[in-house]
């Protein structure tokens, strides 16, 4: 089937930041294979019209959006299908109320929100009013994930798993960056544990939580431990630098350790599963972006499995996401509400732990 006579889904993108250029970049990939959407980007809004402008101009030159300085104007925007919330975290939960208000289907970064209450009120918000809501995390979606399950629990290449060890990495320290940028100010969510630690805890959860084995009512345990970037301030003002975690699942007699650091730039193998057999690791740019699977069984040679991917990646949940939209569910069965609301209430176990808290916690 040609580019031509694909179905087209319309995407309205709110917030002009990097990762949404990076989406809208996937969207108007020309020719991608297994495409089963056409993808339009037909409207931008920003602080402002120019810098909308700017971001269209850079990222998505063959498309021909309308350009909005109002959200709420692109959410009433009759020829949107859906939107991209893209946003900081610690606004994606109006963003994401307003959209719905307007009957808008939505994509939401991640994380979808500071918490899982904001998360739940959000997917009931969606539930009430019949229309589409999923968490962007792209991962999920990504060919190297079917492969690795398959391998796990179908194959059975290492066996039994024992533990999971997962890292994600960015020399990014906060004192060191401009204390308004998003990536440093508490306001808008800074901090390892939303930023890329969520991360570490979903590839722990599609590795564990999907196992056949395990008693779905019987959540793992959870120890965490957290590095501030200045101990010395209050709750309120703490921004998180470094945090460890670690998930003991009792019902198939494994454990999960899940860190993420603003410290240093984490390896590229940045997974390790631990089976009776062997392992496998799992590398590539980033925990986020990964592109690569090594087998490592014992007495036998190593084997590495490569994954090319088009673009970033993004498009795979944005295929997902229009699939889904055509067949009239309000929810993707890959990155389902469940899982959603399940990562969102080990990273509130997290924090309390740890003492992180934000304004929207209330």
């Amino acid at each position: 089937m040609t580019t031509t006579e694909l179905p087209v889904l319309r995407w309205g993108i709110v917030g002009c930041g990097l990762i949404s250029s990076w989406f809208v970049g996937d969207l108007c990939l020309p020719d991608r294979p297994g495409a089963n959407t056409k993808h339009i980007v037909q409207a931008v809004a920003s602080s402002s019209k120019s810098k909308g402008s700017a971001f269209v101009s850079k990222h998505c030159p063959s498309e021909k959006p309308t350009i909005y300085d109002s959200y709420q104007d692109l959410y009433n925007d009759p020829n949107v299908d859906v939107v991209y919330v893209g946003t900081p975290h610690t606004v994606h939960l109006q963003n994401t109320l307003d959209a719905i208000a307007a009957g808008k289907h939505v994509l939401c970064e991640k994380p979808i929100a500071v918490n899982a209450r904001d998360a739940k009120k959000m997917i009931e918000a969606a539930r009430e009013k019949g229309v589409f809501l999923m968490e962007a995390l792209w991962t999920r979606f990504f060919p190297i994930t079917t492969k690795l399950h398959s391998l796990l629990y179908e194959e059975k290449v290492i066996g039994d798993i024992a533990t999971v060890f997962v890292d994600f990495g960015l020399n990014m320290p906060i004192g060191k960056a401009d204390p308004q940028a998003r990536v440093a100010s508490k306001s808008l969510g800074a901090g390892a544990l939303l930023d890329i630690g969520i991360y570490s805890m979903t590839w722990a959860s599609l590795i564990l939580d999907k196992s056949p084995h395990r008693q779905a009512e019987e959540s793992p345990s959870i120890n965490a431990t957290m590095t501030f970037h200045d101990e010395t301030l209050n709750a309120a003002e703490r921004i998180d630098e470094q945090v460890t975690a670690v998930l003991k699942y009792p019902d198939i007699k494994a454990q999960a350790v899940c860190s993420a650091s603003l410290l240093y730039k984490g390896r590229e193998e940045f997974a390790r599963i631990e089976g009776s057999k062997g392992s496998i690791a799992i590398g590539g740019l980033a925990p986020s972006k990964p592109g690569y699977l090594v087998i490592r069984i014992q007495d036998q040679e190593e084997k590495r499995l490569d994954f090319e991917v088009p673009g970033f990646g993004f498009h795979y949940e944005a295929d997902a996401v229009a699939k889904d939209i055509r067949a009239g569910r309000l929810e993707n069965e890959v990155c389902s509400w469940s899982d959603t609301l399940t990562i969102m209430s080990r990273l509130d176990a997290i924090r309390s732990a740890c003492g992180l808290t934000y304004s929207q916690d209330g």
